[in-house]
């Protein structure tokens, strides 16, 4: 495997009173094939030793109960990767580098899961962890899983790694559970929060007997199992566990202790003398409850912060009947209690249809990004297939990407999904999803209406008008047909629920079920990779001739609309190079990757003005293709500032400027115009400067500012590191993955309740109905759809109706 400089790893070693054993794991750690300028190897003492290990740094653990001795390890940890291993566990050669291998398989991977094997007849100890329904962990891998790379729910505190950001972000291990099950939560937590725990068993270790030697009491594991149930499951879950968890440790405190149960009030039954270790299940329940108080505060933390639905991660349990007692005739209990109490966590891999007419290829526009990333996000806990009208022109090893040319291709695909999710004009190109009783999740980031205010204004006015009309059917379409909707900003969300309304899609069903609507419409922006690319290359500076190496570069990050100002941003450019000769202006992409989207007429205007200020190739400079999706970070990181202007109407206060997203992925500083969907957010961090829309001086001031200001621009950039995060498509499209782990549709949308959807009233076309009958209402009808959408638009609506 190919090292970086970044994979730093540092293994914590847990000592606690056998010196040998934990000079044994030092030495095994070092005998791996991992670089010593790439590790550090930190012993974490749970005794006041003064013992100093050869090669290790040694830290005393805190003696505080809310301090766990693995967390005090991490926080003296430089990499960028923790591994834990229990001193008397001795890792294999490729323990660190198989670990590494796995987590290079994507960012979503938050921990790694090595297998653990018996020193004396190498039986395997660990291959991935699995729950049951009570709350207890367990070795779930069984034959082949064994030594098969999977997503698991836990790995084993005995030798594990963490990436250090989500170790940190979900709070590290719980103290609490230092004795038992803390590994479980962890892994749980890791999971709820969005992080992958995968199993590597190429990633091995084994345990001896000092290892191994650490029992825990009874009563200890009871009442950590419930922790862990009473902090991580939602609230539609936790009650039915809960009950029957603490129901459970009562018949196994009876069962133990020998007393006879009799149907009377005979006190014969209680006068039995119990031996206190046979209390132990109930001991544990009742320590439990006396810790609710102080447990709450993380339950609430947790519940806030989770990114994924219980159902998501039942599939990760394993077995969860699995009766961990010894006793047999615990076990038709715990199933009974289980199917009264209906304790229901089978569940299997959703089917998920992700649907797009962009172009899916190496050069994408934003709709195909995120139809793309959607698929990503949404392929870790469920079976995906992205769809596209236009032949793809890029693979996925974790996803299918496939064609569908018409509806005849389409069908199939509809009728293998559970769960399709749709952007743009889809459900007018293809009958069967327009005509789909599946779960359907609407994209309506993009208010195409609004769009083609501006986009279609040149049109003569009843074309223009049209498309407008056109536009607004297609999402009345969509937002009265689907379960769940999804949009940019809560700004339009404020929007799509006024739209949402006046369709008849904020009824007492929709609102009963949920009184804030967000199990209907919510935010789900785009997003970026919280992980930039290492630059291989020089793009612009000095790659573009008429820019040199130190030239100050001004990125203009995405195609030229007619809904954006460029004539404010050439004339501030003239005025800056006056003072400023080497500041430059360079326009990433004009020509759409999608052929079908023609060139509009601003673009033709941009390059008419730049010629006659004499500024084209000498200060501002046009990519006149579109720049491969893989490749752009070269063009963002050659750049010093991001720049996006453009005209205060309609259209800019409900947009979402996915460029401004390339430039926090690649930590420039911006200048843009007031008034759009960031404008608050780039100018309260700063993130940059915000101008008034059409100012020349405010634009030429602000673009000085971003590309000179020394101090202004280290500020920005810092801010922008911590934004960034907050972006990264795991949390923006967390709504998303989250309504597929469970999908469902729509209260007005079940047909016991609702036998079918509300549909926007149409005045003009219900008066023609009600007065007109035969060919004379047809007749007219047809006049009016003629008049408002032209001949396409009604071509396109008779072709639907004619189901041809």
């Amino acid at each position: 495997m190919p090292l970086r400089r970044t994979d730093f790893v540092s293994v914590i070693v847990r000592h606690r009173n056998d010196d040998n054993a934990t000079q044994a794991t030092i030495a095994a750690v070092a005998a791996t094939d991992w670089p010593e300028e790439l590790r550090e190897i930190i012993v974490v003492s749970e005794t006041e030793t003064t013992t100093a290990f050869p090669g290790a740094t040694t830290v005393l653990s805190s003696k505080d109960a809310t301090s766990h001795p693995s967390n005090v390890g991490a926080t003296k940890a430089k990499g960028l990767y923790v591994a834990f291993v229990e001193a008397g566990v001795l890792p294999l050669r490729d323990w660190i580098s198989a670990a590494l291998q796995v987590f290079h398989g994507g960012l979503q991977i938050g921990a790694v899961a090595s297998k653990t094997l018996r020193s004396d007849d190498h039986v395997i100890d660990f291959s991935g962890g699995g729950l049951t329904w009570f709350g207890m962990g367990y070795n779930s891998a069984t034959g082949s899983d064994q030594g098969r790379s999977r997503d698991v729910l836990f790995a084993t505190r005995a030798a594990m790694f963490v990436r250090a950001a989500a170790f940190k972000e979900v709070g590290g291990f719980d103290a609490r559970l230092a004795s038992a099950y803390d590994d479980v939560d962890l892994g749980w937590r890791m999971n709820l929060y969005g992080h992958r725990v995968r199993f590597a068993p190429l990633s091995a270790a084994e345990v001896t007997g000092g290892a191994a030697a650490h029992a825990t009491r009874r009563e200890i594991l009871e009442r950590n199992a419930l922790i862990a149930l009473f902090k991580n499951l939602e609230e539609h879950n936790l009650g039915k566990f809960l009950a029957g968890a603490l129901g459970l440790a009562v018949r196994r405190t009876v069962a133990a202790s020998g007393i006879a149960v009799v149907e009377d009030d005979s006190p014969s039954a209680l006068s039995h003398e119990v031996p206190a270790q046979t209390l132990s299940p109930i001991l544990g329940a009742d320590a439990f409850v006396r810790s609710i108080d102080e447990l709450t505060p993380s339950r609430t933390r947790i519940q806030e912060r989770r990114l994924v639905r219980d159902e998501a991660l039942f599939s990760l349990f394993g077995d969860t009947s699995r009766s961990l007692d010894a006793d047999p005739s615990i076990h038709p209990v715990a199933d009974a209690l289980a199917n009264s109490l209906r304790i229901v966590t089978a569940q299997g891999r959703i089917r998920v249809l992700v649907v797009t007419s962009d172009l899916i290829g190496p050069k994408m526009a934003g709709p195909a990004i995120r139809a793309w990333n959607m698929s990503e996000q949404l392929a870790y806990r469920n079976d995906v297939r992205l769809v596209t009208s236009t032949k793809p022109g890029r693979a996925s090893t974790r996803f299918e990407v496939v064609y569908a040319g018409d509806d005849h291709a389409m069908q199939e695909h509809e009728e293998w999904a559970d769960v399709i999710v749709i952007q743009g004009y889809v459900l007018h190109q293809y009958r069967c999803l327009a005509q789909t009783e599946k779960i359907l999740v609407a994209d309506i980031y993009d208010p195409l209406h609004l769009e083609q205010l501006e986009q279609a204004r040149q049109a003569r006015f009843e074309d223009w008008n049209s498309h407008v009309i056109n536009a607004a059917d297609v999402l009345n379409g969509q937002i009265g047909r689907a379960d769940y909707l999804l949009c940019a900003s809560d700004k339009q969300r404020d929007f799509w629920l006024g739209q949402l309304a006046a369709v008849g899609r904020v009824n007492a069903m929709t609102y009963e079920a949920d009184n804030a609507l967000r199990e209907l419409i919510d935010v789900a922006p785009f997003g970026l990779d919280p992980v930039v690319p290492a630059q291989e290359r020089h793009a612009i500076k000095g790659a573009i001739p008429g820019i040199g190496p130190d030239d100050k570069v001004l990125l203009w990050g995405g195609g030229i609309y007619d809904w954006f100002d460029t004539d404010t941003l050439l004339r501030a450019m003239a005025k800056v190079t006056k003072t400023h000769p080497n500041a430059r202006l360079f326009f990433l992409g004009v020509a759409h990757p999608n052929p079908g989207v023609p060139m509009m007429k601003a673009q033709a205007r941009t390059f008419e003005l730049a010629d006659s200020l004499g500024l084209t190739d000498r200060v501002v400079f046009f990519n006149r293709e579109w720049v491969a999706f893989d490749d752009r970070h070269n063009y963002l990181l050659d750049a010093d500032a991001g720049v996006s202007t453009h005209y205060e109407h309609i259209e800019t206060a409900f947009s979402f400027r996915t460029r401004i997203l390339d430039y926090l992925w690649a930590g420039l500083p911006m200048v843009t115009t007031a008034g759009d969907g960031f404008a608050d957010l780039i100018q309260g961090s700063p993130l940059g400067v915000t101008v008034p829309e059409r100012d020349v001086d405010a634009l030429a001031a602000g673009i000085i500012k971003v590309l000179y200001d020394v101090e202004f621009r280290a500020e920005a950039t810092e801010k922008i590191a911590d934004v960034r995060q907050d972006f990264a498509w795991s949390r923006a499209l967390a709504p998303l993955t989250a309504f597929c782990a469970a999908p469902r549709s729509a209260p007005d949308r079940i047909v016991s309740t609702h036998g079918r959807v509300l549909r926007m009233p149409d005045p003009a076309a219900e008066a023609i109905r009600s007065r007109h009958h035969g060919l004379g209402k047809y007749g007219r009808l047809s006049l009016l759809y003629l008049r408002r959408e032209g001949v396409l638009g009604f071509v396109k609506r008779a072709r639907f109706r004619l189901g041809v």
